[in-house]
């Protein structure tokens, strides 16, 4: 099975992540998606994060009912930092009946020569690419192991939401209402 993987911090998940996710697979560019839920990116600074059961749990909550999208906790279970070569080499060895793909954003291809083992990621695993408003994509528009996705432009991040959150504004159309909710339970802000 063609598997492409969303790792992110989904801090929280949105509807932005859920509609990239949909045009994966609508456009048939694997069968199944999966939202890895990341505990921390190595490259970005010590941000607020939510915990991780409950960034899972949200996920969880966002993707109920979906066909072909599943949430995942794999990189809770690795050393820290994980980084993504790593991770997808335990993928492929831990679901040998697997081809993964990475899915990044346009704004993460701009740093991607700063990931480690970046191009290995490429050639061994590909990319697709969604667009970011603001990011060129080109970069990699002949490279024959990336796809770029075409996709409307989502102006949605998980930090709007929270500055959102913090000022008591609705949350609502940005984030499913369960993931909401949760929120609300939860007494995030």
């Amino acid at each position: 099975m063609n598997i492409t993987l969303y790792f992110g911090s989904f801090n929280p998940i949105h509807n932005g992540h859920l509609a990239i996710a949909h045009k994966v697979l609508k456009e048939k560019l694997s069968d199944e998606l999966w939202l890895v839920v990341s505990p921390q990116n190595p490259l970005k600074e010590e941000e607020m994060l939510w915990p991780e059961v409950d960034r899972l749990a949200m996920v969880k909550l966002a993707i109920e009912g979906e066909e072909g999208i599943k949430a995942s906790d794999y990189e809770f279970h690795l050393p820290r930092p994980s980084y993504t070569y790593q991770t997808l080499l335990r993928l492929k060895q831990d679901f040998p009946q697997h081809t993964f793909k990475l899915l990044i954003g346009g704004d993460n291809l701009k740093a991607f020569d700063h990931w480690r083992d970046h191009q290995k990621i490429l050639d061994e695993f590909g990319l697709i690419v969604y667009p970011r408003p603001g990011y060129e994509n080109e970069a990699l528009a002949n490279h024959p192991n990336a796809t770029l996705l075409k996709a409307p432009l989502l102006d949605i991040s998980s930090t709007e939401i929270r500055e959102r959150l913090s000022k008591g504004l609705s949350l609502i159309p940005l984030i499913p209402q369960k993931v909401a909710d949760y929120i609300e339970t939860k007494n995030f802000s």
